[in-house]
């Protein structure tokens, strides 16, 4: 019970990734908020998970939405103490086939939609007066450029450098901003990955997350429950000195 009375936000918080870390940290007592979009989606996790989960709608495009969301939080659990900023969105092109639609869409959630949450909940944090802990999602991709996945990389390592600067001007108020890089995770947005890579390598649906599985150093693709040990972690006060770090889980896939 390591998150034992903390009230927990997880963006994107209604599958994959999210919905994993909403569960884990329920286990581990925590108050979590199924922050998403697909309402009937967060609201069926939360009632899965029980009276210790509220489903909240958020679209994080939206600075409405976010605020309504800080506020709706807030007015039912009295307060926000951590932060899980997983809402993200994928898509890939070859260079000369990059369009300002999908650059746009890619940003807006993964940067600036990440930054924007991050804001309004840092300032409920700062408000209430006693520390925080804000986990930014990263990516592998982050890590390096990838010669069909322009868009992606950018906006993910856009969240490493937000990540290292917000922690920098948090500190002082006791809010730790900190990011986990996943590698390979198998969610339903990889299916969306796969399908993108068959259209552009010509591969057979499926292949390509069979080759990156194989390649894993570790054997295997992840799945979303080995991220929560770290989201975890992140969130206790076993990380109360870390601080603007971003930690690989990604099967041995970078290292850093």
């Amino acid at each position: 019970m390591r998150l034992q009375g903390r009230v927990a936000v997880v963006t994107g918080g209604a599958r994959g990734i999210g919905a994993a870390i909403c569960e884990r940290y329920a286990a581990e007592g925590a108050r979590v908020v199924v922050a998403d979009m697909r309402e009937g989606e967060a609201e069926a996790l939360a009632r899965s998970i029980g009276r210790a989960a509220l489903a909240v709608a958020l679209d994080v495009t939206d600075q409405a939405s976010i605020d309504a969301m800080v506020a709706r939080v807030v007015r039912e659990a009295g307060r926000i103490d951590v932060l899980v900023n997983n809402a993200g969105v994928f898509d890939l092109a070859p260079l000369e086939e990059i369009t300002h639609e999908s650059y746009r869409r890619v940003f807006a959630v993964n940067v600036e939609g990440l930054l924007f949450t991050l804001q309004a909940v840092a300032r409920q944090m700062v408000a209430q007066g006693k520390g925080g802990k804000i986990i930014n999602f990263a990516s592998q991709a982050g890590r390096r450029g990838e010669a069909l996945v322009a868009v992606y990389c950018a906006s993910k390592a856009a969240v490493i450098s937000l990540t290292q600067s917000t922690g920098l001007a948090l500190a002082k108020h006791r809010i730790n901003v900190n990011a986990i890089a996943p590698g390979v995770i198998d969610t339903p947005m990889w299916d969306q990955v796969d399908a993108l890579f068959a259209k552009y390598e010509n591969l057979p649906v499926g292949e390509k997350k069979r080759q990156v599985g194989r390649a894993v150093p570790y054997g295997r693709m992840g799945t979303p429950q080995d991220m929560t040990g770290m989201a975890v972690f992140l969130a206790s006060a076993d990380a109360d000195y870390i601080v603007a770090q971003t930690y690989n889980v990604d099967g041995g896939n970078w290292m850093s």
